[in-house]
Formats: C-alpha cells, structure tokens, sequence
C-alpha cells in the first residue's frame, strides 16, 4: 500500500504540476493555476500520514517505510525548484517571458551551481533522517526497524557524496575547451603550452 502511494504521489506532482501551469499560462487563470500548484504539499502529507498510520497499526518498518520517507525528504528539498523550473519554461513559451537562465557550465560560477544544487540534497537527506528517526522511535523496537537504520545510512553516504561532488568542482574548476581539446582559461588566457600567435610569434 505505502509503495502504491508513493508512486500515486510521483504521478500525481506532475499532474497537478502540469495542470497549474496549463491554467497559469495558456487557460490565463493566474489565481486557479495557482491555487492548483498549492495543492502540492499536500500529497506529502498524505503520504507521512498513511506511513504512521500504517506503522501504528503494527507493521514492521520495513524498506516501504523508509522510501516513504526519503521520497518526502527530497520531494520537500527539490519540489520548489522543480515548480520554479517549469514555471520559468512555460512563461517563456506561452506568456513571453524571458527564456530560462541555464545554469553555468564552467568555473567557480559552476562551482557555487553545484554547492547549491549539494545543499538541497543535504537538506533532503536530513529531513528524511529526521523522519526516520522518528519512525525508529515509534516503532520502540529495534528489531522491527532494522531496514530503517539501514535507510539512514544510505542518506548518510548521500550527503557524503553530494559534498564530494560539489567540492570537485570547487577544487578542479571545469573550464571550456579550445578546438584542439585542450582546457582553456575562462578568463581567456591561452591553455598551457600553447603557442603565441601574431607579433610574439615571429619574435617581435
């Protein structure tokens, strides 16, 4: 049932994602669309809802419980950026909006991108660890919420990576290439071993 939900919730977000905006932009109902777009956080109530009532009832907290509440964690972390995404490309397409701002691609602007983009999956992370502390708690055994434990784990080694990933990019900064292949300055210095054109090359 709790596996049933959480895919009924996926599918729902993007219906009434999609709905919203339809009524937003090409049906030019701002104030519907809107009122629409609000009804998202509430698939996450129902699903934290039907999980306790779920677990109160006696189930063990097992890997459903647990992919409940990861899928809470980071739909609550990502579901605004998401609805600013599609936001941001459907005013372009149907209201004549500015086109969306693509996210950049090389240097520290890429960098300070990517930490962003490391804190929302933190953040998710946290909110499902919290919520599944809270489910070990309830459940009050530790036998009948082992997977849980393990779930925690998982979000663990998740902010690990998130952290890794963004500090990459902090440390070895991804820079365009020049037509041979080879790295180039994105302050537009020539790469690394390249040869002086014009005057400097003939010795002048």
């Amino acid at each position: 049932m709790v596996v049933t939900l959480i895919i009924v919730c996926e599918v729902a977000f993007w219906v009434l994602l999609a709905a919203g905006l339809v009524l937003r932009y090409p049906a030019r109902k701002p104030r519907l669309g809107a009122a629409v777009l609000l009804c998202e956080p509430l698939l996450e109530v129902v699903l934290l809802a039907v999980t306790a009532i779920d677990l109160r009832n006696g189930a063990e907290g097992d890997w459903k419980h647990g992919l409940a509440a990861v899928y809470i964690g980071f739909t609550v972390a990502y579901g605004h950026y998401m609805v600013k995404w599609a936001d941001g490309h459907f005013a372009h397409r149907f209201a004549g909006g500015p086109p969306p701002v693509r996210p950049p691609k090389y240097g520290m602007a890429r960098a300070v991108h990517e930490w962003k983009m490391c804190a929302r999956s933190v953040l998710g992370a946290v909110i499902a660890l919290a919520l599944l502390q809270g489910a070990v708690w309830y459940v009050g055994d530790a036998g009948r919420s082992e997977s849980l434990t393990q779930w925690q784990h998982k979000m663990l080694f998740v902010i690990g990576i998130s952290v890794v990933i963004a500090a990459s990019y902090t440390i070895w900064p991804k820079r365009p290439k020049t037509p041979s292949g080879e790295p180039r300055d994105p302050a537009g210095a020539r790469p690394a071993g390249a040869r002086p054109a014009g005057r400097e090359a003939a010795g002048h």
